[in-house]
């Protein structure tokens, strides 16, 4: 078979020899693009002759799986597939494997250090003191004993959970399923409109799908408290973010950290949340970290070599 890595996935090149070298010794081919594109042409070109194909958060569009005359498996490297052209896949017969679980630890760092940002004003203190101030107006607030809403209690949701229990908050969740290890640790489940009104911190952690794009809308902000913060690491679409720049400008919710957004960086100007106030803003680096990289890489080729042996996992379902 030939397989083709579409662009590099964040780890060194002689990573990406050592992990294909097996797939040669068996008498596959593999290519390997290390500079990314987004025209589609030249992502049908890459595929021209792949029975499998490797990508990590490029668009994979239907028009580029409709096009590669061999393509039975599409590997990706990320949590997410929803920049995949899942319905070509699913008329196609191609089965799509994602790199479940390399970043929760990663992700769920970020969130707490997002919040510690917020809530301590970390941005506000490092200007602050370039420009000769003192602490005035700087009082910060802590996470201990705070009660923290986790809306989507996947497994990231729950790595973040883990991480606010350990600085003293109470967590409540709102989760399409109930799991065991959260009610051990004292987890309690609400409803969405509970959570909202409850919590001092919310976190966004459910995939981007039909059912959760918009479902932090503007009536479900609008239940927060006045001293709230939210936090989006997960993807853009689930908050309606011109609601949220609505509520922090009008001071009606105390901040916001996002790392995600409708669109991919560089986001234009035209993004409401360039604009409002009370905003700790980074450029979807929460799965990003040297450790989380090694991880993917070596789940996609584990998905790959698992693919051969007629034996898939970390199967989506399309």
């Amino acid at each position: 078979m030939h397989i083709s890595l579409l662009e590099p996935i964040g780890v060194s090149r002689e990573l990406i020899d050592q992990l294909s070298r097996p797939l040669l010794d068996a008498g596959h081919t593999f290519t390997y693009y290390d500079q990314k594109t987004t025209d589609c042409e030249e992502l049908k070109r890459r595929s021209a002759a792949a029975d499998i194909v490797m990508i990590a958060n490029n668009p994979y569009p239907a028009a580029v799986v409709a096009s590669a005359p061999k393509l039975k498996m599409l590997d990706v490297a990320f949590t997410g597939i929803d920049h995949v052209g899942l319905d070509a896949c699913r008329e196609k017969g191609v089965m799509v494997c994602n790199a479940a679980n390399y970043s929760n630890q990663t992700v769920a760092e970020l969130v707490i250090g997002m919040a510690i940002g917020v809530m301590r004003k970390i941005t506000e203190c490092n200007t602050r003191v370039r420009s000769g101030g003192t602490s005035a107006g700087l009082m910060g607030r802590e996470i201990g004993g705070r009660t923290v809403g986790i809306v989507g209690l996947g497994r990231i949701g729950l790595a973040t959970a883990k991480l606010f229990l350990a600085f003293g908050a109470k967590v409540i969740a709102c989760s399409p399923r109930q799991n065991e290890e959260a009610l051990a640790l004292g987890i309690e489940y609400v409803t969405l409109e509970e959570l909202m009104q409850r919590s001092d911190i919310v976190s966004v952690h459910t995939p981007n799908k039909p059912s959760t794009r918009g479902l932090i809308s503007r009536e479900m902000i609008a239940l927060m408290k006045p001293t709230a913060i939210l936090i989006n690491c997960a993807r853009g679409p689930i908050v309606d973010s011109q609601a949220l720049a609505d509520a922090l400008n009008e001071d009606r919710i105390a901040g916001a950290a996002i790392d995600v957004y409708n669109v991919e960086p560089p986001i234009p100007d035209s993004e409401p949340l360039l604009h409002a106030r009370n905003t700790l803003l980074a450029p979807h680096v929460a799965f990003l970290s040297e450790e989380s990289m090694i991880r993917r890489a070596h789940i996609v080729f584990d998905n790959l070599y698992a693919y051969l042996k007629g034996e898939p996992m970390n199967v989506c379902k399309l």
